[in-house]
């Protein structure tokens, strides 16, 4: 086995999730159990990390990947307790499990923290079981305090990055009922779902005509770029009408291939990407807008909406809404906090007018981003 951002390993091939509960179940529970008996706690794993998604593959196992988990304590045990486990677990796990170290290196301060797997014969493991509190993770990964309402500024700046994995990942042990919390976020209310939807249609009816509009006049580079935007956009309509949440953008085109929309519309959308001109992206984009158009209707929330392209205008480009379907879904919002925020442009979630890295990534924006929507 070599170590590092280079890691190699001979072992058969395993899921992230499964390792890390199969890690808790043989390795950390027994020593809770023996150290600390009739202690109540949460055992976990959510938050960063592609195996939390389901995602992870061999190259995953460079960083931040191994027999890891997280262990939640009530407030009054974690100030008695945290510690203790912490040197307990030091002491007692094994120094590797089903062939993988258990101990891993210090945080990189010159690569975000992360840490590589680290093979330690003697000494105490260096281990990556993190003990907190419910209250201390949801805080940390979405700057939100859990004895309070989640109102639709909350959710319209929370990163669904970040909601999908805290949806995604796998509780182990649930003796403090982190399940009760974690459910809140299972998805979006339906006024804010309303909401998201008609702010997606929004960014396609903005765009749609102006793929056709850059290429007219020979700028196929503008072109090529103005129709990504819109199949980003088209398959970001498609998680939300499917109720799913969207992941970061490594796995954004992976995510969306486990959509029940993806076998008829991945090829429609692989033609948009591929087209050497604006008229063939034309073409192929108007069968996704068809395609997606007549999923709107599958959903039942507004009436029966155009399912066929049409000339923009007197101009000779194809389009789909013209605002006719964000418009007819902004209509069914009923909720006063919502609709007020719905009188204003609609400019969605922070997934929707930002693909910034650090604002989606840093939940410590999230008071200030709040203030939009005011």
């Amino acid at each position: 086995m070599q170590l590092g951002r280079s890691l190699t390993v001979t072992n058969s091939p395993i899921n992230g999730l499964d390792l890390c509960e199969s890690f808790y179940r043989k390795a950390i529970e027994p020593i809770l159990a023996s150290d600390f008996p009739g202690l109540n706690y949460s055992a976990a794993l959510l938050g960063d990390g592609s195996e939390i998604l389901g995602f992870d593959t061999e190259m995953s196992r460079d960083h931040d990947w191994g027999p890891r988990g997280m262990l939640f304590l009530r407030q009054s045990d974690y100030t008695k307790y945290a510690e203790a486990i912490k040197i307990a677990l030091s002491e007692k796990l094994p120094k590797s499990f089903l062939g993988y170290p258990t101990g891993f290196s210090e945080p990189d301060p010159n690569d975000n923290g992360t840490q590589q797997l680290e093979l330690s014969e003697t000494g105490t493991v260096n281990h990556l079981v993190e003990i907190l509190t419910p209250e201390k993770f949801f805080f940390h990964h979405i700057r939100f305090e859990t004895d309070k309402d989640i109102e639709p500024a909350d959710w319209l700046t929370f990163s669904e990055q970040k909601l999908a994995t805290i949806a995604a990942g796998r509780i182990f042990d649930d003796q403090i009922e982190l399940q009760t919390i974690r459910s809140r976020f299972t998805y979006y209310p339906h006024e804010v779902w309303l909401y998201l939807l008609a702010s997606g249609w929004t960014r396609i009816e903005q765009e749609e005509h102006l793929m056709g509009r850059a290429g007219y006049v020979d700028d196929e580079i503008g072109s090529a770029i103005i129709a990504a935007r819109l199949v980003r956009d088209l398959i970001r309509l498609c998680f939300l009408m499917e109720k799913r949440y969207a992941p970061y953008p490594k796995w954004y085109g992976t995510a969306f291939s486990k959509l029940k929309a993806a076998p008829s519309l991945e090829p429609i959308l692989r033609q948009v990407l591929i087209a050497s001109n604006w008229k063939e992206r034309q073409e192929h984009l108007s069968k996704a807008y068809e395609y997606v158009a007549t999923l709107h209707n599958n959903l039942g929330i507004t009436a029966s909406m155009r399912t066929t392209v049409r000339q923009f205008h007197d101009r000779p480009f194809l389009v789909i809404s013209m605002g006719d379907f964000s418009k007819a879904i902004l209509a069914q919002i009923s909720d006063p906090t919502v609709r007020e925020i719905a009188l204003k442009r609609p400019i969605g979630s922070i997934d929707q007018f930002s693909d910034s890295t650090d604002l989606l990534s840093d939940a410590s924006w999230r008071p200030t981003l709040r203030m939009l929507y005011r």
